[in-house]
C-alpha cells in the first residue's frame, strides 16, 4: 500500500482535520478546481466519513443532489491510509470515479495513492476459452461436427488484433465488436468456465492480473453487481475476484437490496445447459461415444422441459413481454417425468465427463475437470428448484419472450447482506441521495439488516424554490379507470408542449407507455425517442445531443441516469412507482411481514414507491443552473391518506394544479 502523506505537510493532523482542509474556502480542493464553491454539506458528510474510517462501525449517510457525495467519501478514504472497497450502482459511475474524481484527488491531496477498476469476470476475455474457440475455428467445425458460426469466423481478426495490444482484456475497449455478437459469451472469462489455479494461462489472464493489481491497490472500484456476485461465490476457489478491504463503501445504496435479491438467488434455464453442451463439444475426445450420447441426451432433455413450461397457458407471454409467476413443486407435478429426466441427463453427463479417460494434454484435462464440476452444480440447482421447499426462498417461472427461467430468489435479504457484506468490514460507508423515507432510515436498515450505524441526513445544495416547479394535475383519473392512459396521453402533450420537449416521460409500464406513444408522435413536432428502440446508452446520448428530444422510457431510466443543462427541462411521472403485487418476490414479501403482523402496505410498498419516485424526479436538477418541472400525473398523490407521506419526500418546490403556471414558467 502507498505511504500516506497528510495534506498540506501537517503530520500531527488527525484525520478529521485533515479533511477538514481538504474542503476549507481556500482548501486543496479550491486550489485544483476551477470556480469552486465550498458546500456544507459536502463537508459535514466528509468529517462524518472520517469519523467512521477512524473509529470503526457504519454510517448511513443520505446526501441530496448536488451534495458532491463521491468526493465526500473518497477524500476521507484515501487520507486515512486504509484500502477502501468502493461499490458503485453502474459501470458508468464506476468509470466516472476511476477516471474523473481520483485522478482530481490525486492532484488536490497531494497524497500517493494506487487504484484498480475491477468489473464482473464477464467483460474480460479468457484466454483459455479463446485458444479452444480459436482452434476450432481454424478446424472448421468443433469435434462434435457442428459449424462454426460464419458471422464469428469474421470476428476473430478484430479480437486478435485487440488481444495483441490490450492490457486489461476489459471488452469496453473492444469498441469495434457488436454488443449482442454471440462470439463474445463463448469467449468471456465467466465464472462457470473457469479453471481457477489449475488453468495453464492463470497467470497470464486478465481477471487474475486484474485481481494481484486489486490487492496492491488503495482503492478498488467494482459495482454492485461484482459485489453481490463474488460475495455469493466466496467460498468457491473459482469465484472470488475482490481482494479483502477493512473498508467499503456503498454508494447508491437503495439499489443493493435488489442486486443482493438476484445474486444470492438461483437460476436455470436452457442457456445453462446449452453452454454447458457447447463447452464440452469444443474439447470433445474419443471416449467410445457415451459422451457424445450424454450431451445429446442433455440437450433433448432441456429442450422438452423448457418447451413445455412455455407451453403452458398461465405463462404464455405477449411478444417481446416478461411475465412472472409463482410456483410450487405442486404446480410443476405435471412436468415432473420431464424435470426428473433432466436431472437424470445431467447427472448422466457428470458421470460420462468423469468417465472419460484423462487425456495427455494437461490442459484438456483440466477443462474436462470444470466440465465435470458444473454438470453437478447444475443437476444439484435444478434439483433445488424443482423441490421449491426451502420457505425462506420464493420459486418462480419467468419467461422473457420465448425464453423461460426457473429462479429461486431469497424472501429477505436482511441477513445475508449483513453477514456477507458487512459484518467482516471493520468500516462501512453506505450512502444515496434517497435512503431515508419519512425522514428516518428505519426502512432501509431493516431491509439491509444493518443494526448500530452512525445516521446524517445533508439536504441538497440545489434552490428548488427557484429552480424547480412540481405540477400535479387535477383533471387525470385514477390510475385504476379505464381512460386513464389515454387522459394520462392528453396531460403529456400539453406538458410537452410548453416545455417544447426536452423531457423525460417515465413510465411504471409499458402497456401506458405503447398507449401514450402513438399520441405523443402524431400531436407533437419534437424527435420522440423510445426505450426499446436502440440501447440505453445510445437512447441517451441521442437526447442529449438532439434538440427539443423526448424520451419515453420505463423502470431503468429512472435512475443512474445524468443530463445537465437545458436539454432535460421537465420529467413527468404517470403513476406512483408501486412494485406490483403479482410480481413473486414482492408478493412473497407482502405475505412474510403479514404473517408477522406488519402492515406490509405501510411498511414495505410505500416507502419502497417513495425511493422510486425520488429517483425518478432526481434525474431533472442535476446542477445549479438547471431549471425545470417535475409533474407527477398520479391524482393519489391529493387524493390518498399516504399521497401525503409521497408529497413530503418531494424537493421542496412550489406546487401548481394549473398549466398556465407551468407555461410562465418556461418564459
Amino acid at each position: 500500500m502507498s505511504q500516506v502523506s497528510p495534506v498540506s505537510g501537517a503530520p500531527d493532523l488527525d484525520l478529521a482535520e485533515q479533511v477538514r482542509q481538504v474542503f476549507a474556502d481556500d482548501g486543496a480542493l479550491a486550489r485544483v478546481i476551477d470556480g469552486y464553491e465550498p458546500r456544507e454539506g459536502q463537508r459535514q458528510m466528509a468529517e462524518a466519513v472520517a469519523g467512521v474510517l477512524e473509529d470503526g462501525g457504519t454510517l448511513l449517510a443520505e446526501a441530496g443532489t448536488g451534495t458532491g457525495k463521491t468526493l465526500a467519501y473518497l477524500a476521507p478514504a484515501i487520507l486515512s491510509g486504509r484500502r477502501v472497497l468502493v461499490s458503485t450502482g453502474t459501470k458508468n459511475l464506476q468509470e466516472q470515479i476511476f477516471f474523473k474524481d481520483l485522478p482530481l484527488l490525486q492532484q488536490a491531496l497531494g497524497v500517493p495513492f494506487t487504484a484498480t477498476l475491477m468489473k464482473g469476470r464477464g467483460n474480460y476475455l479468457c484466454l483459455h476459452r479463446w485458444e479452444l474457440y480459436r482452434d476450432a475455428v481454424e478446424e472448421g467445425a468443433n469435434a462434435s461436427g457442428r459449424l462454426i458460426d460464419a458471422g464469428d469466423r469474421v470476428l476473430l481478426p478484430i479480437v486478435d488484433a485487440w488481444l495483441a495490444r490490450t492490457e486489461t482484456g476489459d471488452r469496453a475497449e473492444l469498441r469495434e465488436l457488436p454488443e449482442d455478437v454471440g462470439l463474445w459469451k463463448a469467449i468471456a472469462a465467466e465464472a462457470e468456465t473457469c479453471l481457477g489455479s489449475e488453468c495453464p494461462h492463470y497467470d497470464d489472464c486478465f481477471v487474475t492480473r486484474m485481481r494481484r493489481r486489486a490487492a496492491e491497490s488503495d482503492v478498488v472500484i467494482v459495482n454492485h453487481h461484482l459485489l453481490c456476485a463474488d460475495a455469493s461465490v466466496r467460498q468457491s476457489a473459482y469465484g472470488e475476484v475482490i481482494p479483502p478491504c477493512p473498508t467499503l463503501v456503498i454508494d447508491e445504496a437503495h439499489q443493493l437490496e435488489d442486486i443482493a435479491t438476484q445474486y444470492f438467488g438461483y437460476s436455470f434455464s436452457v442457456f445453462r445447459v446449452d453452454d454447458l453442451v457447447r463447452d464440452v463439444e469444443r474439447i470433445l475426445i474419443d471416449d467410445g461415444g457415451e459422451l457424445t450420447r450424454a450431451l445429446a441426451r442433455a440437450s433433448e432433455c432441456s429442450r422438452i422441459f423448457f418447451s413445455g413450461l412455455a407451453l403452458r397457458g398461465a405463462l404464455q407471454p405477449s411478444s417481446g413481454s416478461e411475465t412472472r409467476v409463482r410456483y410450487t413443486a405442486e404446480a410443476l407435478a405435471e412436468h415432473d417425468e420431464e424435470g426428473s429426466a433432466l436431472v437424470g441427463a445431467l447427472e448422466g453427463l457428470e458421470t460420462a465427463l468423469a468417465a472419460v479417460k484423462s487425456p495427455d494434454d494437461a490442459e484438456v484435462g483440466e477443462a474436462l475437470a470444470a466440465l465435470h464440476r458444473r454438470a453437478g452444480e447444475l443437476a444439484r440447482d435444478l434439483r433445488f428448484l424443482l423441490r421449491a421447499a426451502d420457505p425462506d426462498f420464493v420459486y418462480y417461472v419467468e419467461t422473457r419472450g420465448r425464453t423461460v427461467f426457473l429462479r429461486a430468489s431469497p424472501i429477505d435479504v436482511s441477513r445475508i447482506v449483513r453477514e456477507a457484506l458487512v459484518d467482516h468490514m471493520r468500516a462501512v460507508v453506505l450512502t444515496s441521495a434517497t435512503l431515508a423515507v419519512d425522514g428516518s432510515f428505519s426502512y432501509l436498515k431493516g431491509r439491509l439488516g444493518i443494526r448500530d450505524a452512525e445516521e446524517l441526513r445533508v439536504p441538497s445544495e440545489f434552490d428548488y424554490a427557484r429552480q424547480a416547479l412540481l405540477y400535479l394535475p387535477r383533471r387525470v383519473p385514477s390510475p385504476r379507470a379505464p381512460m386513464f392512459a389515454q387522459s394520462a396521453a392528453r396531460e403529456i402533450v400539453e406538458i410537452l408542449r410548453r416545455s417544447r420537449g426536452r423531457a423525460f416521460v417515465l413510465f411504471t409500464s409499458y402497456h401506458v407507455l405503447r398507449t401514450v406513444q402513438p399520441v405523443v408522435e402524431m400531436a407533437l413536432p419534437y424527435p420522440i425517442l423510445v426505450q426499446g428502440t436502440a440501447p440505453r446508452t445510445e437512447l441517451i446520448e441521442r437526447f442529449r445531443t438532439t434538440p427539443h428530444a423526448v424520451l419515453l422510457a420505463t423502470s431503468s431510466f429512472w435512475q443512474g441516469v445524468d443530463v445537465v443543462g437545458e436539454a432535460l427541462s421537465c420529467v413527468i411521472i404517470d403513476k406512483l412507482p408501486f412494485a406490483s403485487p403479482a410480481d413473486p418476490v414482492t408478493a412473497a414479501r407482502i405475505d412474510a411481514i403479514e404473517s408477522r403482523g406488519g402492515d406490509a402496505f405501510a411498511d414495505y410498498q410505500v416507502p419502497l414507491a417513495i425511493l422510486a419516485l425520488q429517483q425518478g424526479l432526481g434525474r431533472l436538477i442535476r446542477h445549479r443552473r438547471d431549471r425545470g418541472v417535475l409533474a407527477v400525473l398520479d391524482p393519489r398523490l391529493r387524493t390518498m391518506g399516504y399521497g401525503q407521506r409521497f408529497l413530503a419526500s418531494l424537493p421542496p418546490a412550489p406546487v401548481t394544479h394549473e398549466l398556465g403556471t407551468v407555461e410562465r414558467f418556461f418564459v
